[in-house]
């Protein structure tokens, strides 16, 4: 009888460490898809988008102060009208790219904004001052965009710090999250 009893024991056993053996190996694919997933999140939110929250009103009504904006980093080719978040002096802004490289940019202090002798606006309320940095006609330099606020007589831009290079285009925005009491 003693040999009938050590059979079941013996599978018992063998049982019982195969289930340890796919609980450890379940836990270690848990922890290598949490892994694989921290750095796939990783990589999205610091090299593909950028989260970043509006500050101002100087894209007002497009974007309000305290707008959620998510932009597309990605983006090889930006063209006039583009919304996009660049920074200057290491502050991030948020602007419409009005004038590309070699496009001339001309303010008068009647308010209007020509680009190449065309008269620009669009949807855009408000008038365009021209600030103090640069003399107008402008012919916007190779690899730079000239970039204006929607919200044009409270906003810092390239009227106030010239022309952005394009290395300090973030992206492109691509989504706008209104905020509601948060």
């Amino acid at each position: 009888m003693s040999k009938m009893q050590s059979v079941p024991d013996i599978a018992g056993i063998i049982k019982k460490r195969r289930q340890k053996l796919e609980i450890r190996e379940g836990y270690i694919s848990l922890i290598w898809r949490a892994l694989l997933i921290a750095v796939i999140g990783y990589v999205v939110f610091t090299q593909v988008i950028i989260v970043t929250q509006a500050n101002g009103i100087g894209m007002f009504p497009a974007i309000k102060d305290g707008d959620l904006i998510i932009s597309f980093r990605l983006q090889q080719a930006y063209t006039k009208n583009d919304v996009v978040t660049y920074k200057v002096d290491g502050i991030r802004y948020i602007g419409r790219i009005a004038a590309r490289e070699k496009d001339v940019v001309t303010m008068d202090d009647s308010g209007t904004f020509l680009v190449n002798g065309t008269v620009q606006g669009g949807e855009i309320f408000y008038p365009t001052y021209p600030g103090d940095t640069i003399q107008y006609p402008y012919t916007v330099p190779v690899n730079h965009c000239f970039i204006l606020g929607d919200y044009r007589i409270h906003t810092k831009d390239s009227r106030d710090f010239g022309p952005v290079p394009m290395e300090s285009v973030e992206g492109k925005v691509i989504t706008i999250i209104r905020r509601r009491g948060i």
